[in-house]
Order: structure tokens, then sequence, then C-alpha cells
């Protein structure tokens, strides 16, 4: 099994159980997220205990509902960017990142992080932004939001920030 890490964090934020595609000149991985239900679920076994002289005492049901690469990855949902603070946090996000590439991968992320970041910011007020478990300041951000009407969340990730790690 594969694992990405942030380059910056150490923190774990997919892994290859999770297909994704890349889109903006392989700026940015899409991932499709799907909601599911965790915890008690309950089971019809048959049986009638009220015919059987038994009380019905149902299940205390601690079902909750996951989005699972949040679940999986333990994401930290974020306080949502407008437009002026997205810029904000990209310009010193780029910084930070070019510092961990190597010098091939300097010049392909200096040639298209612009249109990623125009990529975004088009769906500013649609995204949810979450960081990794760790919390840090100076992580990457992990951006989800709904496509077209979707009942589950498709998400973003950029892809010259993970680090890949085989478990």
């Amino acid at each position: 099994m594969l694992v990405y890490q942030d380059i910056l964090t150490g923190d774990e934020l997919l892994s290859d159980s999770f297909p994704f595609k890349e889109i903006e000149n392989g700026m940015l991985w899409e991932v499709a997220g799907k909601w599911v239900v965790q915890g008690a679920i309950d089971v019809d076994i048959g049986a009638n205990p009220s015919a059987e002289g038994g009380e019905d005492e149902g299940v205390d049901d601690q079902a909750i509902k996951v989005v699972d690469i949040v679940d999986t990855f333990r994401l930290q949902e974020q306080p949502a960017f407008d437009k002026k603070q997205f810029v904000v946090f990209m310009k010193k996000y780029i910084k930070l990142l070019m510092q961990k590439l190597d010098c091939e991968k300097q010049n392909l992320f200096k040639k298209h992080i612009e249109g990623a970041t125009k990529f975004l910011l088009s769906k500013i007020k649609d995204l949810q932004f979450f960081v990794g478990e760790s919390m840090h300041d100076d992580g990457s951000v992990v951006f989800a939001y709904y496509k077209d009407g979707a009942t589950d969340p498709t998400f973003l990730y950029f892809a010259y920030a993970l680090k890949e790690v085989k478990c």
C-alpha cells in the first residue's frame, strides 16, 4: 500500500486505495470521496422478541455518517478563506513548498501553479478546507467541494506537496 504524506508536515493525507485523476497540468489531484455510515448497524436476524414473550429492547444506535477520506486520514476542517485570504495563503505556501522541491519540479511548479490557483479561486465559495491531523499552520490544505449537485464530495490535493511512502 502507498500512503501520501504532506512533505511539509509529514501528515498522512491520502493513500492509493483512493484513486486520483490529475488535473490542471498535474498540479492537482482530484479524488472522489464518499459518505459512509460508521458505528452500530441495525441487523434484522428475523427474531420477534414480542412474539417470544420478550421485550423489544431496540439497539443503541451509535451510527454516524462520515466522509471516508476525512475520517481515514483524520483531516481537520478549517474555516473557509475568502479570495484575499486565499491569495495570501498561497503566496506563503508556494514559498514553503518551493524549498522542498528539486530543481526540475520547481520549474514545473512555477510554470503551472498560477493555473491551479486560478482554478481553485474560481471555486472558492464552494470549497471546504482541511488540514492534516497535526493541524500545523504551515501544512498543505486539502480542498473539498460538491461537483454539479453531487451527493459525495470531491477532494483536491496539491500533487507536488505529496510524498509517496510504502507501507
